[in-house]
């Protein structure tokens, strides 16, 4: 028993002995360094997030599905959410370490909240939690409740006797936990949902080559694309956690990329995932990764979408395409809530085939589907395995390969990159200082994007979610902050790829970088 002096009994928060460090929103669910995700702090906003779904009266299914990825902190965290949920008296049907749309398709079927253990496609020494409410994601609005909740939580558990506490002074859980035995139902209801749209030939004959790395899709993806028909032979698996980010593939994976195409000339596509397997990676039979934004622009018009929300980082060739189509389509910040938020409202002004994406290619339906007579229901968050299979299934009906698919879209090109360890301060004050498109900031933002380094003059800027930059040449700037992460992001689109590597390396590169250029300017 921890005492004080005078006897006085110490109180949970005295008797830690590290300084807690509070998860906190980003761009869509909880992330942090491992280190401070403690059992405690896994605990206290697990139980935060149940009080608010209980005040909202949102908890009429008794039981929450949880899941997590294979980063080797994922069982730790899971063992302390449903201690969590089961200290507020409800139940977990544990679906395992699945994809995240695994069990997002699972909870929304039972009408059950859910949360994924995931830090999707960061490093190893970071993970992350996903809340969701019985038929959708977290939205923005839905926050700052759940903070409230945690905040209150975290007074009564901190206030409250160690020696009567579940928690040790390093934070972590006393007793052991042991999670439940993982149930095969999501798996099954995932598969499922793509067998009743796609028959047995979809793929039939086809070649694809499936990186595994250390997805946790990797055996379920290759799987399906089994039973529709696919050869698939499954390459570089990983036991090591594998942080590959589909909006900053780095040159060395586009080489990996090529050279398995190389080594398989009979292969009609490369196809993977990110860490939790809601973000697609789709290479053609060439080795050529192509981005998600123009993946989910194929996608939308091969489902005859007649809405698509996207964030307004996406290449112009989407909008073109889609202006072509007669598809109705809205930009967002960055941001599956976001995203999600102008699906729902498209649903409400009448839309019927409401899709949605990101610049990573997770790709969102807001209303259900009929594809060849059969019925897609909606699956509102980031999905990767219809995006892959759309894209297949749509260059074998056209008689194209996959390098011809993408061929059919606008010649431009896009690129990302980032500055890691970025003081957040310092991002905030650039978009401040340059968020406003009037003459003033133009003439600023000329002397950094420059003749000299290539670009025309600034034909406009956008504020929307970081600051968007359109030149007269066609060349496009994109600077935006992470929402929960120390970095910043450039992201570009260009007449052709090699501008568009160099606008992103013209900016990130060194300490002549434009971006740190600004930050000494500051």
């Amino acid at each position: 028993m921890a005492l004080f002096a005078g006897g006085r009994t110490s109180s949970t928060r005295e008797s830690l002995a590290y300084e807690p460090v509070e998860l906190a929103f980003g761009t869509s669910g909880l992330r942090g360094l491992v280190a401070d995700m403690t059992d405690l702090e896994c605990y206290l906003n697990t139980a935060g997030f149940v009080e608010f779904l209980a005040a909202q009266r949102q908890l009429e299914h008794a039981t929450f599905c949880v899941a997590g990825d294979l980063r080797e902190s994922t069982p730790r965290i899971l063992r302390a959410v449903v201690r969590a949920i089961a200290g507020r008296g409800y139940g977990v049907v544990h679906c395992g370490l699945v994809p995240t749309p695994t069990l997002a398709n699972y909870a929304f079927s039972r009408g059950a909240p859910g949360i994924m253990v995931t830090g999707s496609h960061i490093p190893a020494d970071r993970n992350g939690i996903k809340f969701y409410k019985a038929h959708e994601e977290v939205l923005k609005p839905d926050e700052p409740g759940i903070v409230e909740a945690v905040a209150k939580v975290r007074h009564d558990i901190y206030t409250g006797r160690a020696d009567e506490g579940l928690f040790d002074s390093a934070g972590m859980l006393r007793d052991a936990v042991e999670l439940p035995a993982a149930a095969d139902a999501a798996t099954t209801a995932y598969l499922e949902r793509y067998t009743r749209v796609f028959d047995a030939k979809a793929l039939a004959g086809r070649k694809v080559v499936f990186y595994q790395h250390s997805a946790v899709g990797r055996d379920l993806v290759p799987a399906l694309l089994e039973a529709l028909g696919a050869r698939v032979v499954p390459v570089g698996r990983s036991e090591v956690f594998v942080p590959i980010d589909s909006e900053n593939v780095t040159e060395e994976q586009r080489a990996y990329f090529s050279r398995l195409a190389d080594e398989h000339p009979d292969a009609f596509a490369i196809v993977s995932t990110d860490g939790d397997s809601d973000r697609p990676f789709v290479i053609d039979e060439r080795g050529v990764f192509h981005p998600g934004d123009v993946l989910g622009v194929l996608v939308a018009q091969w489902l005859r979408a007649d809405f698509a929300a996207f964030p307004v980082t996406t290449s112009d060739a989407v909008e073109t395409s889609l202006n072509g189509a007669g598809v109705t389509w809205r930009h967002t910040r960055i941001g599956s809530p976001y995203v999600l938020s102008a699906m729902k409202t498209a649903v409400a002004e009448g839309a019927e085939r409401v899709v949605g994406w990101e610049v990573n290619g997770g790709f969102m339906t807001g209303s259900e589907l009929v594809l060849d007579g059969a019925p897609l229901p909606a699956l509102p968050t980031r999905d990767a395995v219809l995006p892959i299979v759309v894209a297949l299934v749509s260059a074998i009906r056209s008689g194209r390969r996959m390098s011809e698919l993408f061929a059919t879209l606008p010649r431009r090109f896009t690129q990302a990159g980032l500055i890691d360890d970025f003081p957040v301060q310092v991002s905030q004050r650039i978009v401040q200082r340059f968020g406003q498109d009037d003459e003033e900031t133009r003439q600023a933002l000329s002397g950094y994007f420059s003749p000299a380094r290539g670009f025309g003059a600034i034909r406009s800027t956008n504020s929307l979610d970081g600051v968007r930059i359109q030149f007269d040449n066609g060349d496009i700037a994109h600077l935006r902050p992470s929402n929960n992460a120390p970095q910043f992001r450039v992201y570009s689109v260009a007449g052709t790829q090699a501008r568009a590597d160099e606008i992103v390396a013209l900016a990130i590169s060194g300490r002549d970088g434009i971006i740190r250029q600004m930050e000494g300017d500051l």
